[in-house]
């Protein structure tokens, strides 16, 4: 099979283009994407593909990045091809200049597809730079989602046709046709670790350990990108659905290592948006945190808070947030609504008339009217707030007054869900609670004619379950 046909074919694998999509094709002048573009423009009439040149000049190489501009914007001209070309200052971004330039073109692409320009960016990574990319990931400690190496389909619309092909059958291709590219001088510098790895390390491991090296490493990615696969599909299964923040039974992370692991990392990219910086060491804190017999315990580990309560441990995406007053506390009038800050939850008191024959009562979430003191008017006022250190009060079914504190613990309630928790309050006096209910003093009884009826409703009312449930 020709080289032509093996792009086609792996292309063809990995799904990578549908009929009469736009496919923008990256080149940077360089012999990978130069190659890239004529086989392409030669498989556009089979495979019903239309080629645009997408080139990016950095400006990191002076008058040598501008040359390659202009190679390549002459190039898509003498192919009769549109070009879309993008002029940045990375250097002037301030940063390392690698992650830098890969955050432009990143940027550039993305607009590109969302703007409906293209439908597809097809990139020239060979599988040369798969062979590279999967050792460099090896030294630096990866684990089998890293070990995957370059994706053949990523987003925002990023195909990668030419992972099947080798460097040096590349070049070979381009000189039979006579055909010219640019040489970027950066590529022969031994300061770059991607380079020292292509001129020096990978050579010695060909020679020393295994000849047939590159195609060792680039097998390696194709397992562990189908275990990455498997287990995705694998671990959605598993996962209950989740609101924000995410909270989960503190047992889906102290099962079998290998299926923890997995869960943690996705939590953790949940929670976070992504897994950069997220090392080994951080998802074994996690693990290890949820297998302590402490009650409470936090780690903290690149972007995300993971708290653990009980039986519960929330993953949540650390912000820089303005500083707000912790506490709140809103009057309440009857009939009428209050929001709890956030936006999570939403408490309603209504009065409710009831006759003899009607003598049922919602245990714990309703108040007898005629025993609030000073109540002989029509309409009362209450207040909600949020509880304090200190607060009691007798709920119905105790003897004496408790310390809301020490419900929290026997209701085994999260740390995190304490300090907003919901009171209502009449003259400075303890009403009703969240999940405790009434107070027993205020409890309506059988001869009760006009109740006080309290409903909350939202997700920060769903959050907190009894002890043993399975799910949040």
């Amino acid at each position: 099979m020709s080289v032509v046909e093996r792009v086609a074919a792996f292309a063809a694998r990995h799904q990578m283009f549908a009929p009469s999509d736009r496919v923008g094709v990256a080149v940077s002048g360089g012999a990978d994407s130069i190659f890239l573009l004529h086989v392409l423009r030669e498989l556009a009439p089979r495979l019903d593909l239309r080629p645009s040149v997408v080139h990016i000049e950095h400006g990191i190489r002076g008058d040598a990045s501008l040359a390659d501009a202009e190679f390549v914007e002459s190039l898509a001209a003498r192919l009769e091809l549109p070009i879309h070309l993008h002029r940045a200052n990375v250097p002037a971004l301030g940063d390392n200049l690698e992650q830098a330039a890969r955050r432009v073109r990143t940027a550039f692409y993305q607009h590109l597809v969302e703007s409906g320009c293209v439908d597809r960016i097809a990139t020239g990574h060979t599988r040369s730079d798969q062979a590279e990319t999967v050792l460099y990931r090896l030294f630096r400690g990866a684990g089998l989602a890293g070990l995957s190496g370059i994706l053949p389909v990523a987003s925002p619309g990023i195909v990668r046709p030419l992972l099947d092909v080798t460097r040096a059958e590349i070049e070979t291709w381009l000189r039979a046709r006579s055909i010219t590219w640019r040489e970027d001088e950066t590529n022969r510098d031994c300061s770059y670790a991607r380079n020292r790895l292509r001129h020096e390390v990978l050579p010695l491991l060909a020679e020393s350990f295994n000849p047939r090296i590159e195609e060792a490493l680039v097998n390696l990615a194709t397992l562990a990108r189908d275990e990455e696969a498997f287990w995705a599909s694998e671990l959605e299964a598993q996962l209950p659905p989740l609101d924000e923040p995410i909270v989960v039974p503190v047992t889906l992370l102290t099962g079998q290592p290998a299926v923890a692991r997995r869960l943690a990392r996705r939590l953790v990219q949940m929670a976070k948006g992504d897994l950069r910086q997220i090392e080994f060491a951080h998802i074994e804190r996690i693990l290890k945190m949820a297998n302590s017999s402490n009650g409470h315990e936090r780690v903290l580990v690149p972007g995300v808070d993971v708290f653990r309560s009980f039986q519960w441990v929330r993953f949540s995406k650390i912000v820089d947030r303005i500083a707000t007053p912790r506490d709140y506390a809103f009057p309440f009038q009857v009939p009428g609504a209050v929001e709890l800050p956030g936006g999570f939850s939403r408490i309603t008191l209504q009065m409710l008339e009831k006759t003899r024959e009607d003598s049922r009562v919602m245990a714990g979430n309703e108040l007898d009217f005629g025993r609030l003191p000073a109540a002989s008017g029509t309409v009362a006022t209450f207040e909600l707030r949020n509880w304090r250190p200190g607060d009691k009060y007798r709920p119905v079914g105790r003897r004496q007054e408790e310390k809301i504190k020490l419900m929290f613990q026997e209701g085994r309630v999260p740390l995190w869900e304490r300090r907003a928790w919901p009171i209502i309050t009449y003259n400075g006096v303890i009403l009703w609670t969240r999940q405790f209910g009434a107070a027993a003093d205020f409890a309506p009884g059988p001869e009760a004619r006009v109740v006080l009826r309290i409903d909350e409703s939202g997700s920060e009312a769903r959050i907190h379950r009894p002890a043993g449930t399975s799910n949040v």
